[in-house]
């Protein structure tokens, strides 16, 4: 999801509960603080040799060590003060893709990317699940498995693969 529709759906209900489910039936606890808001531009460079550069936004999620009493999660309109906070001194990329950075005990540190957000009785449930890797570069560089069984030094310098 991009940042600008991320945004876009928080102004629309600011006074909706926001809700994080970070793994199917597992939810971020409701004494969660959004800490950090982070602008990375990537500039990287494929197996096969190509260059890309893209941007994303990345808000981290943070539960403090000892549980709050609190039952009831941050409101939209306080995530939108962040916001503000952060695009007062660095400005959004709105077109960059937004993820959420969120870790606990039972669930290693990830960056997860916004699958669904949902209004529900004004609470916002923003559906958020791990990015899988993938080569960029299939069509130059990845060979079907069979040769990769078959050959011992395919991947050769100069033999195509990477």
């Amino acid at each position: 999801m991009k940042t600008k529709t991320f945004l876009s759906k928080l102004q629309n209900h600011p006074e909706a509960e926001l809700h994080f489910q970070y793994a199917p039936g597992q939810w971020v606890r409701p004494d969660y603080h959004i800490t950090e808001v982070k602008h990375l531009t990537i500039d990287a460079v494929d197996c096969g040799g190509r260059s890309d550069a893209w941007k994303e936004t990345i808000v981290q999620l943070w539960e403090p060590t000892e549980a709050a009493p609190t039952t009831t999660p941050m409101l939209s309109r306080k995530a939108l003060k962040i916001f503000d906070t952060v695009a007062q001194i660095k400005a959004f990329v709105e077109e960059a893709e937004i993820k959420f950075e969120y870790g606990n005990e039972r669930f290693p540190t990830a960056q997860l990317r916004v699958d669904d957000v949902r209004m529900e009785d004004q609470k916002v449930f923003i559906h958020l699940s791990p990015s899988i890797t993938d080569c960029k570069a299939k069509d130059v560089c990845v060979l079907p498995e069979e040769k990769i069984r078959s050959t011992a030094n395919i991947c050769a310098p100069g033999s195509g693969c990477c």
